[in-house]
C-alpha cells in the first residue's frame, strides 16, 4: 500500500512516500481503506518524537475516514462496506489502509438521520471534534451561562470550539490568535470577540467588565498558559490540551491557585483511549452528532495529496494554517 512514513525524528523532510504491506486487523480491530486523513498537530509531535522514537517505518495520522474492508475477531456493530469515521490512537492514517480499535470507529450511516457526514468532512472530524468537545464538557465542565476563552481560535480545534461551546450553552465565547488575519478568519465561527494573544488578559478583563472568564482552553503553553490564570473569573479553570509552542514545562505555585479561586485541568485523548475508552467514545459520538446535524461546521481550508503530507505538516508546525487541512488518500 502507499503510505507516508518516517523512521527518524526531525523536520517535515523526514516524512517520505513509501510502499508498505497492508496491516491485518487483530481481535477488536477494524481495517479501513482510507479516503481522507486529517492533518493535526499531534502528528507533528509524533514526527518530532514526543510519542517515543519510531519503530522502523512509522506511519502517523490520528484520524481518518473511509470504508471498512475487514474485521478482527469479536467486532460487532460494523460490517465490511460501511463508510466510517475513525480515531486512530496509534496512528496509521497517512496510508491507503489503516487499523482502528472498533470502539473508535463510527459508521456514517448512523449519523444520516441527523443530516449526515460526507467522507471528506468525516476525515477531518474524529480527533479535532472529540478533543474540542472533551476539553469543554469533560475537562472544562462547561455549564450553561458560563464564558469561555479559546486560544488558537483560528485552528482546527479552535474554529470548532466556539461553535461547540455555544451548543453547550456558553453565554459568551472569546478567542485569541497571533495575527490580525487570523482574527478576521476566526470571527466567522461565532466568537463574540477575538483578541491578539500578546495582550489578551487586559482585553478579556475589559470585555467581561473585570470579571474574567469561567474557562480557558489552552493548547499553546508557556507564557500564554501562565497569563491565562490572570484572565479567570472566581472558580475559573484553565483546561490544557496541547503544547504547540513547545516551551519548557511550567512550575506553577499552588498558593496563587488557592488564594484566587482558580483551577487547572487537562484533556489528553490518547490517555482516554487507553484508560477510559467509553468516555472517549461518548465524547466522539456527541461531537460527530453535532457536526452531522449542522450545529457545528468544520472548515476544511486545504486539501493535499497524500505525498504532500510534509508540506501540510510544515505549514501547521509554522503556525501558517487556518481551519482544517486534510490529505486525500483514496485513489
Amino acid at each position: 500500500m502507499r503510505a507516508v512514513a518516517f523512521k527518524e525524528v526531525g523536520g517535515p523532510e523526514v516524512l517520505r512516500a513509501v510502499e508498505l504491506p497492508a496491516p491485518v486487523p487483530g481481535p477488536g480491530e477494524v481495517l479501513i481503506r482510507v479516503a481522507y486523513a486529517g492533518v493535526n498537530y499531534g502528528e507533528v509531535q509524533h514526527r518530532l518524537g514526543d510519542f517515543g522514537p519510531p519503530q522502523g517505518e512509522t506511519v502517523t495520522g490520528l484520524e481518518a475516514s473511509g470504508t471498512v474492508v475487514a474485521l478482527g475477531g469479536g467486532v460487532t456493530g460494523l460490517a465490511v462496506g460501511d463508510e466510517v469515521a475513525a480515531y486512530l490512537p496509534d496512528g496509521g492514517g497517512y496510508a491507503e489502509y489503516a487499523i482502528a480499535p472498533a470502539p473508535f470507529v463510527f459508521p456514517l450511516a448512523e449519523l444520516a438521520e441527523l443530516g449526515g457526514l460526507d467522507l471528506r468532512t468525516a476525515g477531518a472530524a474524529p480527533l479535532v471534534l472529540t478533543t474540542a468537545y472533551g476539553v469543554l464538557a469533560g475537562a472544562g465542565h462547561l455549564a450553561a451561562g458560563e464564558t469561555v476563552l479559546v486560544h488558537a481560535a483560528a485552528g482546527g480545534v479552535g474554529s470548532a470550539a466556539a461553535q461547540l461551546a455555544r451548543s453547550l450553552g456558553a453565554a459568551a465565547v472569546y478567542g485569541t490568535v497571533s495575527t490580525e488575519e487570523k482574527a478576521e478568519y476566526a470571527s466567522r465561527f461565532g466568537y463574540d470577540e477575538v483578541f491578539l494573544r500578546e495582550s489578551f488578559p487586559d482585553a478579556v478583563r475589559k470585555a467581561t467588565s473585570g470579571r474574567g472568564v469561567d474557562l480557558v482552553l489552552d493548547p499553546i503553553g508557556g507564557p500564554t498558559r501562565l497569563a491565562s490564570f490572570e484572565a479567570l473569573a472566581p472558580f475559573g479553570r484553565v483546561a490544557v490540551y496541547g503544547e504547540a509552542a513547545r516551551h519548557p514545562d511550567l512550575h506553577l505555585p499552588v498558593l496563587p491557585v488557592w488564594k484566587n479561586n482558580r483551577a487547572l485541568t487537562g484533556y489528553n485523548i490518547g490517555d482516554l483511549s487507553r484508560r477510559a475508552p467509553e468516555t472517549l467514545r461518548h465524547h466522539a459520538r456527541a461531537a460527530l452528532g453535532l457536526v452531522a446535524s449542522g450545529a457545528v461546521r468544520i472548515d476544511i481550508t486545504a486539501e493535499y495529496d497524500l505525498a504532500d503530507a510534509p508540506e501540510a505538516q510544515r505549514l501547521l508546525e509554522a503556525g501558517e494554517n487556518t481551519g482544517k487541512a486534510v490529505l486525500r488518500v483514496g485513489r
